[in-house]
């Protein structure tokens, strides 16, 4: 059964499933429908969460199906989470996540998280499998249109109201960024008035910003001053920011640029790739300042540095996390 996102908290209090694929390349929204579903679960007896990463190296399609066949020893269902970072499990992956929905004992609940699905995979048999036994959940990314409304039922559901100058300010302020929309809306809820945001209350908030700011420090790495951005990215250390977050301020930023040099590589100009990629008008000259600084393999190189931060930060890789942070922050700023 496919379900559009927003509709997942209504299904869930009806009804929770043994199976549920979410699938999408935007954070927030996607670690929201995972957390709704984990919720549910625990609520309904899945007080063992067993964690499986098929994006880490010596991962085995075995490991799923030895969960399936094995009772828990604590609990008397259980939440098995899957993590699929690349979308796609490949011949021995399909044939597996078939069989584990053949021989899937108890009440378990199978949780897939999952890198982009594209529309062939879709058609696949392990998708459809998944799509039958259960429910599956596209994630889109919002953008530069549908923001306003987005963010006007963010502010609604935060039992709140918004002005319409305060809404267009707002959009500017993120820029798209939909974690710094959720943080914006949560920094004003203690700021407004009678429960009503104005242009005044997000100008407040702007001015009231923490020193060292995350986005702050990504822009002026995408600018190539190494001095400003590695400042800042030590008083975000030493704010408590965690290193998942600050990686994935860099890793966002330089994916982006990775799928614009490949299109100018193709032939767009890089105004025409950047827009094509739904990079907001006034953050082009950051992107365009980046671009000028890197080629296609220095931005794969950046990208594998960011994969190696990734390793790090959970354990199966070498090397200190804000070490590596520091490295992969001088890198964008310089060639």
């Amino acid at each position: 059964m496919r379900l559009y996102p927003e509709k997942l908290p209504g299904h869930l209090q009806q009804q929770l499933l043994p199976v549920y694929l979410v699938s999408g390349d935007e954070p927030l929204l996607l670690q929201e429908c995972c957390d709704l579903i984990r919720q549910q679960a625990r609520a309904q007896g899945c007080t063992e969460r067993e964690v499986i990463d098929a994006g880490v190296s010596g991962f085995k399609w075995q490991d799923i199906l030895h969960s399936a066949s094995s009772m828990s020893l604590f609990a008397e269902r259980k939440l098995v989470e899957l993590r699929l970072p690349s979308g796609k499990p490949g011949a021995e992956g399909s044939k597996a996540l078939c069989e584990y929905l053949d021989m899937a004992i108890g009440e378990d609940v199978l949780l897939i998280i999952s890198g982009k699905i594209d529309k062939q995979s879709t058609n696949s048999k392990w998708y459809k499998a998944l799509d039958k036994a259960g429910v599956t959940i596209q994630v889109w990314p919002v953008d530069a249109a549908e923001l306003p409304r987005w963010l006007q039922q963010r502010v609604r559901n935060a039992g709140m109201s918004i002005d319409a100058d305060a809404l267009q300010l707002l959009c500017e302020r993120v820029e798209g960024n939909l974690l710094a929309a959720v943080q914006e809306v949560e920094k004003l809820k203690l700021l407004a008035t009678d429960s009503r945001i104005t242009t005044e209350t997000v100008t407040e908030a702007v001015s009231n910003n923490a020193r060292y700011n995350l986005f702050g420090m990504a822009d002026s790495a995408l600018k190539g001053d190494a001095t400003t951005s590695l400042r800042m990215l030590h008083g975000l250390r030493a704010e408590g920011t965690e290193p998942p977050v600050v990686l994935w301020a860099l890793a966002r930023e330089i994916r982006t640029l990775y799928q614009v040099q490949l299109d100018c590589d193709r032939g767009q100009s890089p105004p025409q790739a950047l827009k094509a990629h739904r990079v907001w008008n006034n953050r082009m000259p950051l992107m365009q300042a980046a671009l000028a600084r890197h080629d296609t393999r220095s931005l794969s190189g950046l990208l594998e540095q960011a994969a190696a931060v990734d390793g790090s930060i959970k354990g199966y890789a070498g090397g200190k996390p804000w070490d590596r942070l520091e490295s992969l922050v001088t890198a964008l700023c310089v060639v």
